[in-house]
Order: C-alpha cells, then sequence, then structure tokens
C-alpha cells in the first residue's frame, strides 16, 4: 500500500511540476487545447502513460479543457510517490501549455 507524503514532500515536488498544484488531497492541473480534437489527443496519449504506471487520473473535459485530478486510492485518496510520478510522467511527454 501507498504511503501519503507530508506536505514539505509535496510542496518540494510541487516545485518541479510548472502549472500543477495541491487541492485538498489532490494534484491538479488544467490544460487548455486548441480545440477537442487535440485534447482527445492529449487524453488518448494520458491513457496510455496512465497504464504504462498503473495508476489512473481523474480526468474532466469539457470542449477544449482538460483537468487532471491525481491521488491515489489506496491511501486514502491521499498525495503519494504514485501521483508525483505520474504528474512527471505526464510533464515530459506533454506538448500542451497550461
Amino acid at each position: 500500500m501507498a504511503q501519503p507524503l507530508d506536505d514539505q514532500q509535496i510542496d518540494a515536488a510541487l516545485a518541479n511540476l510548472p502549472g500543477w498544484r495541491r487541492d485538498g488531497d489532490a494534484l491538479t492541473k488544467t490544460y487548455r487545447c486548441k480545440h477537442f480534437r487535440e485534447a482527445f489527443s492529449f487524453l488518448t496519449r494520458l491513457a496510455f502513460e496512465c497504464e504504462e504506471y498503473n495508476h489512473h487520473a481523474e480526468i474532466h473535459n469539457v470542449y477544449h479543457t482538460v483537468t487532471l485530478r491525481l491521488s491515489t486510492h489506496d491511501a486514502g485518496d491521499r498525495i503519494t510517490q504514485k501521483d508525483l510520478d505520474l504528474a512527471t510522467a505526464i510533464e515530459h511527454f506533454n506538448w500542451l501549455k497550461p
């Protein structure tokens, strides 16, 4: 079972994740795409990354706006290293600007 991170660990990690922020016990980021097709392409790529990490984002998509929310269910819906790892992976493939 994944262990929740403390505030200092989370704050330190967020310093290296541009556009990501803490919202309660989750990490969030919103992406604004040019159009729906670009948003859907981003989501398709995201699906592969989530499967690779065996960790899945909560996703909200409306037209060209995609909001991701990461927390670890088996840690009581709190932020763990799994969330930071997935957010970092998303940043490495992301071609969108927040």
